[in-house]
């Protein structure tokens, strides 16, 4: 099971972490995901990290303004998201994979969380 948390509201410029938690299956052997859904809109991939944490995988909407980590002892990922824009505002959703790559296509992630949702104001 995969739990995210740390959704909010923030205008433009703010900050947000987003954190999710794993629990059921050995965290370290996954791939996490992040992706996002706007309203009306169909879900977009947004960032990747590897098992160990060593090599990550941005969307250009998020490179630069978006990192991501995990925490295997704890079996937390974890989004921080910086400068936020009003298009930044969706439900975000982590995800798990059990390949050893960091995929952006949805179809590679076997495991859903909740969203999480993020408004950013202007």
């Amino acid at each position: 099971q995969l739990q995210a948390s740390g959704g909010g509201a923030v205008q433009a410029g703010g900050s947000l972490r987003l954190s999710c938690a794993a629990s059921g299956r050995t965290f370290s052997s996954l791939s996490l995901g992040w992706f996002r859904q706007a309203p009306g809109k169909e879900r977009e991939f947004v960032a990747a990290i590897s098992r160990s944490g060593g090599r990550t995988n941005f969307a250009d909407s998020a490179k630069g303004r978006f990192t991501l980590s995990r925490d295997n002892a704890k079996n937390t990922v974890y989004l921080q998201m910086n400068s936020l824009k009003p298009e930044d505002t969706a439900s975000y959703y982590c995800a798990a994979s059990p390949t050893g790559v960091i995929p952006s296509f949805q179809r590679y992630y076997d495991y859903w969380g909740q969203g999480t949702q993020v408004t950013v104001s202007s």
